[in-house]
């Protein structure tokens, strides 16, 4: 029988996050020129226990239409940092402005083989929000308990091959919903780093 994850605290949530370090994760070898981009990987605390954001792409757009992401894009010319890029994403696509997110950290960025490399930023959802979902980059939004993520066998890892060099791909299925790439990624490099 699995055994069971009690839902953290906000203060131990915080307190955990601060004192450990991100696993590091094998990043691809790509030797492209990447463009530079951030997601916010936001946390929702309610009814006891924190809860993770996710979206689901359009199936219009031309990079990774319809799958499940995190608020998030190209870094623009007017962005002072990555923080301020995966920020004003999440406000540009479901309406999750600046001033209601605590800003705890981010992670090494994730090397993608669709060329991007994306820096996530780990935020915490200050007060309940109203989403009013961009329907030219959303076309739905959802939330997962972290408790189920932190579920090691609710996150899968397979290796595949790439141009002869085998690279680890994660799965995590959730309801209707299947998370893979670099959001299970930077999902299994969460909650590794919370569980001790």
């Amino acid at each position: 029988m699995p055994k069971m994850i009690k839902p953290i605290a906000l203060t131990d949530f915080k307190l955990r996050y601060n004192l450990l370090q991100a696993p590091e994760e094998s990043n691809p070898d790509i030797k492209d020129t990447l463009r530079q981009a951030a997601v916010l990987i936001a946390l929702i605390h309610e009814e006891g226990e924190f809860h993770v954001l996710l979206t689901r792409r359009p199936t219009h757009l031309r990079s990774h239409p319809g799958q499940i992401s995190f608020p998030g894009g190209k870094v623009e010319l007017g962005d002072a940092s990555l923080i301020e890029t995966a920020l004003r994403e999440a406000a540009e696509e479901i309406a999750l402005y600046p001033d209601n997110v605590e800003v705890i950290g981010q992670y090494p960025a994730m090397k993608t083989f669709s060329g991007f490399e994306i820096t996530p930023v780990i935020g915490l959802v200050k007060e309940a929000f109203t989403p009013k979902l961009d329907p030219g980059e959303v076309d739905e939004l959802f939330t997962v308990p972290l408790s189920y993520l932190l579920q090691a066998e609710n996150r899968q890892k397979q290796i595949y091959q790439r141009h002869g060099i085998h690279h680890p791909v994660y799965f995590i299925r959730y309801r209707e919903h299947l998370i893979w790439g670099a959001t299970a990624a930077m999902i299994n490099t969460l909650c590794k780093h919370l569980i001790i």
